[in-house]
């Protein structure tokens, strides 16, 4: 019965897991996002010409999803005109080399 118990409780866990995996990057934008800023730190500005094809309402909303996901995290500086500044955190950075390795499918079927 314990044997049962804590199968459960594995099998729950994963599934916990999987469940967050997925929620950090759900939608068509976040690991396009995330690709872009890769290690630099990007402003807003940048974000918009780097993926042209995104809204800037959809930009917004994503980059705050990210941001109350711990992905990502945003510098503000007080300055005139407004400075704003996004860089991945050390969690989102974890995210930045399977990404990488996923370009790779990419790059086969192009061929």
């Amino acid at each position: 019965m314990d044997a049962k118990i804590s199968t459960q409780k594995s099998i729950g866990t994963k599934h916990s897991i999987l469940d967050k995996t997925l929620e950090i990057i759900r939608g068509k934008w976040r690991l396009h996002i995330i690709y872009q800023i890769g290690t630099e730190v990007r402003r807003y500005g940048e974000l918009r010409r780097m993926i042209p094809q995104v809204s800037e309402k959809v930009l917004i909303q994503e980059l705050k999803s990210l941001m109350n996901l711990g992905v990502i995290e945003k510098k503000i500086y007080n300055e005139v005109p407004p400075r704003v500044e996004y860089a991945l955190t050390s969690k989102g950075r974890q995210v930045l080399p399977i990404l990488l390795k996923l370009t790779t499918v990419g790059e086969v079927f192009l061929k």
